[in-house]
């Protein structure tokens, strides 16, 4: 075994950074029983699991909704913004349950900015098709929900993005404008708000537009043609 001393080339500030990470993951406020955790083996440092992966600038991931309803989701949801509330009390929001989505999020990367459109981000999602000649399919409109609940900010921070629209058939609001729920990050954390869900409205680069899977399958992004 190497006799050499580990941190030698460490710098202070990194070795500090290390561990305050570990007494945070373990509660300890003592930084000497924190790194003993670790050295006895009594906490195991290990890479965390991700529930989703990204491949070609296109997020996968899973969800089941369990039937919540909208005035469900306004309890349960920590934060979220009045128009939301209003998609959520409409007659037109209809949950499902116990049936597992397969949802394919395009990044906004991957368009022009004047395609980042919802009536040209639909376009291509309807004419797409994968390898297999599986397809895009609008999702419920829960599906912003599911995200909301699924992600943490530094994960949907992690994907590149700062908010994640559920391409569903918008709902309108009291004035009659049609809204699209999104699950965006914030400084306060996640929270649930709907943007416009007008045809010509222009979504942001680091948006993502999150649509249902036919079947599970894996997406090329150059299929999209922006030109």
């Amino acid at each position: 075994m190497s006799t050499e001393f580990a941190i030698a080339e460490v710098f202070p500030g990194r070795l500090n950074a290390l561990v305050k990470n570990i007494m945070r993951q373990t509660g300890k406020t003592d930084p000497n029983e924190a790194v003993r955790l670790v050295n006895s083996g009594e906490w195991v440092v290990s890479k965390p699991t991700r529930s989703w992966y990204e491949k070609n600038g296109v997020i996968y991931f899973s969800v089941t909704p369990d039937g919540t309803t909208g005035e469900g989701w306004i309890t349960r949801l920590e934060s979220m913004g009045g128009y939301a509330k209003q998609v959520l009390r409409s007659p037109d929001f209809k949950p499902t349950s116990g049936v597992t989505t397969e949802v394919a999020v395009l990044k906004g990367m991957l368009f022009k900015d004047n395609d980042r459109t919802p009536k040209k981000i639909r376009a291509y999602a309807e004419a797409f098709r994968t390898s297999d000649k599986r397809k895009l399919l609008e999702p419920n409109a829960e599906l912003a929900c599911l995200i909301c609940e699924k992600f943490t900010e530094k994960e949907i921070e992690a994907m590149g993005l700062w908010y994640i629209v559920a391409m569903h058939e918008p709902i309108n609001d009291s004035d009659g404008d049609p809204l699209l729920l999104c699950a965006s990050r914030g400084d306060a954390g996640r929270w649930l708000y709907a943007c416009h869900g007008r045809p010509a409205y222009k979504l942001r680069r680091d948006s993502g537009s999150a649509f249902a899977v036919s079947h599970k399958s894996v997406l090329n992004p150059k299929t999209l043609r922006t030109d």
